[in-house]
Parts: structure tokens; sequence; C-alpha cells
């Protein structure tokens, strides 16, 4: 079979980088470390895995940072090489029932007893054991050489990974839980703080995917959410964001909100809680001008080095935290409570485009510049690449 294959090479890599920080982006794909090419699948790790077929796979801002050069060297040694990308999977089993994954890699999945506390307890999202085991390194299904993953017709997953799909979900919008899930257990940072104002910086997937989540679990009193294009600033409002602004007038629009008094860029006081969707320098730096003295800051997604200032965080004493996958959560199962947000607030419309694997270079670059083009998801649609072999 043919997959996309993300090998350790350097000098790759280092163009890759170089490619994206001239031409944006995504622009660098064809000079990355990834290739289309023929593989075999691995035997199955052991008891309790099972073979699926992959039917979507979606582009994240985690694989784009990869394929760019941009990620963290944090990830080195919990990551391993060659492997095949792609987290946010829908599948078929033999059987025929359709399942999403539920990528993270914690200690059951590595047949690792007795469970870490965190896996004991269901939050498998702080497993201590990434790196152990019965599998190679990897933090996800997607990052490790073991497991496969979405970005090929095959991908092996443990049964404590899988989940099957309600019938009311398309297939456009299963692609979408894994994600949906991700922004669901951001948003429950928010739990227990009635009527706080909140907000939320970015409005891609993760961004709107908050927003949603705000909106349908907690009860806040406003959402103000920054937002660069025009169909991102419609789907914000549609999915709950009271206030809904332009980048440009974003700090204004939580002056207004919070009733604050400005000192050059920073607000006396501001929002109670931000949510951070973005993950740069210049994302944190705002978060840090926006958000009230005593407030929170939620870091949402995969950031990568960034630069900033941590004088604010002492004299602020403003709180961050950060926000990574999912768990077990107070209202239940996150990947059961994004299935029936996503079937509420019909977030199926978030994928924009589908494409097959051999389309890669233009897919990656689709996803790069979604914004743009009036897009938001970008996926891989697998089941058009074996009807072309």
């Amino acid at each position: 079979m043919k997959a996309l294959v993300f090998e350790r090479k350097v000098a790759r890599y280092a163009a890759s980088r170089l490619a994206s920080t001239i031409k944006g982006s995504g622009s660098g794909a064809k000079l990355s470390p990834i290739s289309f090419q023929e593989i075999g699948t691995p035997d199955l790790p052991g008891e309790g895995w099972h073979e699926l077929d992959v039917v979507l796979s979606g582009i994240c801002g985690s694989d784009l940072a990869t394929i760019d050069g941009r990620s963290s060297r944090y990830y080195e040694d919990i990551v391993s090489f060659p492997f095949v990308p792609g987290h946010e999977i829908v599948a078929k089993t033999k059987e025929g029932s359709r399942v999403v994954i539920e990528p993270v890699l914690h200690c059951a999945t590595r047949s690792i007893q007795p469970l870490c506390s965190p896996c004991s307890e269901g939050n498998t999202q702080l497993c201590q054991n990434l790196a152990f085991g019965d599998l190679e390194p990897g933090l996800q299904t997607g990052y490790c050489s073991t497991t496969l993953g979405g970005w090929g017709p095959k991908v092996l997953a443990h049964e404590s990974q899988i989940h099957e799909v309600p019938d009311n979900l398309s297939d456009e919008e299963a692609v979408l839980v894994e994600p949906m899930a991700c922004s669901v257990h951001a948003a429950l940072k928010a739990l227990g703080e009635d009527g706080a104002k909140v907000a939320v910086i970015g409005a891609g997937t993760l961004g709107l995917g908050v927003i949603a989540a705000l909106s349908q679990f907690c009860p806040v009193s406003t959402i103000i959410a920054a937002a660069k294009y025009p169909h991102q600033q419609r789907m914000a409002k549609q999915l709950g964001a009271e206030v809904v602004v332009g980048p440009s007038s974003f700090r204004d629009a939580i002056r207004r909100a919070s009733s604050s008094m400005m000192h050059g860029p920073w607000l006396t006081a501001g929002a109670d809680i931000t949510f951070d969707c973005v993950g740069s320098s210049s994302s944190i730096s705002e978060a840090l001008q926006v958000t009230k003295p005593g407030g929170r800051i939620v870091m949402v997604g995969m950031p990568g080095p960034t630069k900033v200032d941590l004088a604010p965080f002492w004299h602020r004493e403003i709180k961050m935290e950060g926000s990574y996958a999912y768990g077990t959560e107070s209202l239940g199962n996150t990947f059961k409570l994004a299935m029936e947000m996503i079937a509420a607030k019909g977030l199926g419309a978030l994928v924009s485009a589908k494409y097959p694997l051999h389309r890669y270079e233009e897919a990656i670059r689709h996803a790069a510049q979604a914004g743009g083009r009036d897009g938001v998801k970008v996926v891989f649609e697998i089941t058009t690449e074996k009807s072309r072999r």
C-alpha cells in the first residue's frame, strides 16, 4: 500500500523551514522529509489491537508545523521515525463499523501495568509513559512508527482508542471529532466561571471549536472572538460568540466589555479567561495584554518555540495553563461530548475540501492557506486513493 511517510532527514527539514519562512506555511511540502511511498502493514503490536481502513483524515496545525520545520524540539524524544502522519481519523473496522480514533498512546496501548496515576484516573493525556512499553516512542498515533497514521489506507488502533461513530454523524462530521474533543477539553476549563467574560484568539478549527464548546457547555456571560476573515467571523457568530471582531479591533472590544482603561497596549482590567488558539509569540503577548490581572490564559493546540516577555505574568499575577488533547471530564468522556456538540452545532460545514493522498502537496498548501481561501478544515479522502490503484 502507498502512504505518506515522514522520515528523519535533517537537511530536508531545514529546507522546508526555509521555504515556509520565505513563501509561507505549506509551501515547503515538496522539500520536506515527507513523501508518498510504498510501505508494508506492520504486525499488530499485541492483544487488543485492530487494523482499520481509513476513510478520512484531517490536516491540522501540528501537522503543518511538522512539515514546515517549525515544531518544537521538545517532541524529538517522544516521536519515532519513520512515521505516517495523521491523527484526525475516521475509519472502518473489518466488520464495517465506522469509528474514530482517540490517538493518545497511553499506558493501556503500551501494555504497561500497573497504569500510571493519570491513566488510572482516565486522564490519559497526562500519561507518564509515552516512550516505553510495547510501542516505539510516540505521543500519539500519527507520530509513532509502530501504529501507522491516518495519511495512509491502514491504521492500527488499540481497543481503548476506538469510539464508534453514531449514525447521525456524517463522515465529514466524524473526522472533526478529534479536534473538537481538543476544543471541548480546553473550553471546559471555564466550568465554574459562571458569568465570566471570555476572549478567544484565533478562529481556525480549534478556535471555532472552543467558541462552540463554550456556548454548548459553559455558562459564561460573554464570548469575544478575534477572527481574521469574514467567513470565520460569520461562523464564530453562528457558533455562539456574542462579539466578533477583526484582530485590529479585538483589544477595544474587550476594553468596552470589561469597562477597562488603557495604559499603552495594556488593559487595566480585561477578560477573565483568554483562550489562545494560535500559539505564536504575538498571540501570547496579546493574550497577556487583554487578560485582567489575576485572570487566566489557556493555551490550546500545539505552540512552537516562542519568545515572550514574562514580566506581565509576574506583575499581573496571570495564570497560564496548557490544554492538550482530551480525557475524562466532569461532564463525561471528551469524545462523546464532542460528538454531541458536532451534531448540535452542525459542524460538518467546517470541512472545506477533500484530497486524495497523491495530491498531498496541493492539500498541504490548501490547509495552510485555508483561512484566506474561505475554508477551515482540509482532509485526505483515503477511499479515493484506493479506487485509483
